[in-house]
């Protein structure tokens, strides 16, 4: 990442391309934002502490 810009409730969250592992097919593929908005598809980001730790 070169540019980190923080997003709050209700703003619109930049396109991006992640990774991913595809578990059906034990290999990696990718996510983008945009082909997912292109195609209709709803999207959840879900943040978390790195190790499922309670603070």
């Amino acid at each position: 990442m070169t540019d980190c810009t923080p997003i709050q409730v209700g703003q619109m969250v930049p396109d991006f391309t992640l990774t991913t592992f595809e578990p059906t097919t034990k290999g990696f593929g990718s996510y983008s934002l945009a082909d997912a908005k292109k195609n209709g598809k709803w999207t959840l980001l879900f943040f978390y502490p790195a190790d499922y730790t309670f603070v």
